[in-house]
């Protein structure tokens, strides 16, 4: 395999970490996750993050890593992952990163200047919350504001560069300028960059059953024992899908039936933005899951599709 690394990516409830431990198995490879919620400790439900049991002995990396009050940033999630990929291709073994997180995934396949002097990660941060829950097009609009020049020259789906601008603009006053070009492929590694999706209805559906099945698993339990703790109902990560729409309902701002259609509705909103972020990269090779007869037709597919790219 030399220095590629695997990527599986696609939207939430697609089925990215069964098809991720059967190639990790196959290839002796080791996972590294990217997702920005399975990254925090005692937030298991709402995460829908893989047992012990689903992990079937495959070493698994960035997954209850850190305190739900840690603020963590993209910029140390890719520091963390690069010595991972490094440490796993020393060791011979194959890197598989898997996760629906776009920016994490973003991190790694692009050369990223975040120790960059003009920089402002909080803000960073903050733009980037702003773009999970309310999209794209709401950070692109604040760009429009403050400097419509670079608007016009960016993608409002481009949310890598309109954050930098934003950025570049609030630091120092000035438009994105000489800050302009493109990101450059990295060349620490070969990614072979795999997508999953179905069809919308049949993931659609998966999405509502999963929803329904945090809450079988005691979401609402889990929600009010983290609060109990002391964690502040304004961390950001309670701002992410499930905890957000519980929170609510503890504070009796809705009922519990309010609570779960929101959260559905948001999810269904949340895979359809993760698509269409995947579908910005040229080089992913899609596999529609519910094309193939059972799980072992997929994997045969994926791995025949790998071995022709080494």
């Amino acid at each position: 395999m030399n220095n590629q690394v695997i990527f599986i990516v696609g939207p939430t409830a697609v089925g990215k970490t069964k098809l991720t431990v059967e190639l990790a198995k196959a290839l002796n490879g080791e996972v590294i996750y990217a997702d920005s919620m399975q990254i925090y400790k005692e937030m298991s439900i709402g995460t829908a993050k893989p047992s012990k049991a689903e992990q079937e002995g495959v070493p698994h990396y960035l997954i209850d890593e850190v305190s739900p009050e840690e603020d963590f940033s993209v910029a140390e999630y890719e520091n963390r992952a690069k010595k991972l990929i490094q440490d796993i291709l020393k060791r011979g073994k194959v890197p598989i990163v898997s996760g629906g997180t776009g920016l994490y995934i973003n991190a790694l396949l692009y050369d990223m200047d975040y120790g960059n002097a003009i920089s402002n990660n909080e803000l960073r941060d903050t733009l980037q919350q702003e773009s999970a829950i309310y999209g794209k097009d709401y950070v692109y609009q604040k760009l429009q504001q403050v400097d419509p020049k670079a608007a016009k020259k960016i993608h409002p789906n481009n949310l890598v560069k309109v954050i930098r601008a934003l950025e570049i603009n609030h630091e120092t006053g000035e438009n994105l300028g000489d800050f302009s070009e493109d990101l450059l492929p990295t060349t620490e590694f070969q990614p072979i960059l795999i997508g999953l999706n179905r069809k919308r209805k049949d993931l659609y559906e998966r999405i509502n059953e999963r929803v329904d099945l945090m809450i079988e698993q005691g979401l609402v339990k889990e929600v009010k024992a983290l609060l109990s703790k002391g964690y502040s109902k304004d961390l950001k990560a309670f701002k992410g899908l499930g905890y957000k729409e519980i929170i609510r309902y503890l504070n009796q701002e809705n009922t519990l039936q309010d609570a779960l259609r929101i959260l559905k509705k948001n999810t269904r909103r949340y895979a359809k933005r993760q698509i269409t972020w995947f579908n910005r990269y040229d080089f992913i090779k899609w596999f529609l899951v519910d094309r193939y007869e059972n799980d072992e037709t997929l994997l045969k597919e994926v791995l025949d599709y790998i071995g022709n790219e080494q």
